[in-house]
């Protein structure tokens, strides 16, 4: 039987469209990570080496400076739900404003408490700011997987259904001569269909999607070199023959598997989002009401 063999060189063509965004996002998320942490860094050495306190008028007014831009976080959902407001900017710049005053309110409130808390109430209003601060954090994180990109543009994931294959002729027409493989690959695609994924309770599935991928691209590839070698000798086809049409074929199984990943994973990513959305809207409720309540206490007693 005549041995095929991929050539390594090709592997880079080999892969999903969905791959390099999925590589830059991952990138973009290492990046604010490390972002976040030089920042806390620069925030604690402040407090070690500058002599201030939460109640002196230098901590006084980074606490100010730090509800203030809590209050203008409002902006971004008056923009978007208010039509008087539509023509004032992009909505992709309010957005990116939104981010920059979530990530910079905190910090100032705390470098005003000095990454400590000296009464309850402070400490029941830190606690819930850092709530929200992370439940922020987790829907910038589903945002950004949902869209392409932090401004807002939705990704079609009609149009990555139909790069998948969703639609099976193509996949029918070049592998046709495995038609077992053919059909796990079509079963492949209905079990991780974006209408499956989107029910909650199988949101699960996405933890066996790598798992199951890889173990159909391993049967795939030796189905094809199994049965590109049977018609290669009956047709008279050279090697190299052999070898570009088993290339073809792995990379419309590899382009195949990789779209239907993507497509689920933006289901379950926009699945999660909507749930985000309902869970951080009463955490930012409950921080408005613990910090009026601390501004409150600081000025009255």
């Amino acid at each position: 039987m005549t041995e095929l063999t991929a050539d390594p060189s090709n592997a880079s063509t080999l892969q999903s469209p969905g791959s390099g965004r999925a590589r830059r996002k991952g990138a973009n998320d290492r990046l604010m990570l490390l972002s976040l942490l030089a920042l806390l860094l620069t925030a604690w050495n402040i407090c070690q080496h500058f002599a201030f306190e939460s109640g002196d008028t230098i901590g006084y007014w980074l606490g100010a400076g730090g509800g203030i831009m809590f209050v203008l976080l409002f902006s971004y959902p008056l923009r978007k739900h208010w039509r008087v407001l539509a023509s004032l900017g992009r909505l992709k710049h309010w957005l990116t404003l939104h981010v920059l005053l979530g990530i910079f309110g905190p910090l100032l409130i705390l470098v005003h408490s000095r990454f400590s808390v000296g009464s309850a109430n402070a400490a029941v209003a830190l606690g819930c700011m850092l709530v929200v601060a992370a439940s922020g954090l987790v829907g910038r994180f589903l945002h950004v997987r949902v869209n392409l990109g932090l401004h807002g543009e939705r990704s079609d994931l009609a149009a990555l259904e139909r790069e998948a294959g969703f639609a099976e002729q193509r996949v029918r027409s070049q592998l046709f001569f495995v038609p077992e493989f053919e059909e796990a690959m079509r079963a492949h695609g209905r079990h991780f269909a974006p209408e499956t994924i989107d029910r909650p309770m199988h949101v699960w599935r996405l933890f066996t999607l790598a798992t199951r991928t890889r173990a159909l691209r391993r049967s795939g590839e030796a189905q094809l070199r199994t049965s590109l070698a049977s018609i290669g000798r009956e047709r008279g086809w050279s090697e190299a023959k052999m070898l570009a049409r088993f290339e073809r074929s792995i990379k419309l199984i590899e382009r195949y598997l990789g779209s239907v990943a993507q497509v689920a994973r933006l289901a379950a990513y926009a699945r999660l989002f909507a749930l985000w959305h309902v869970a951080h809207v009463p955490f930012v409720y409950l921080f408005v009401l613990s910090a009026v309540f601390h501004v409150f206490a600081v000025h009255a007693y």
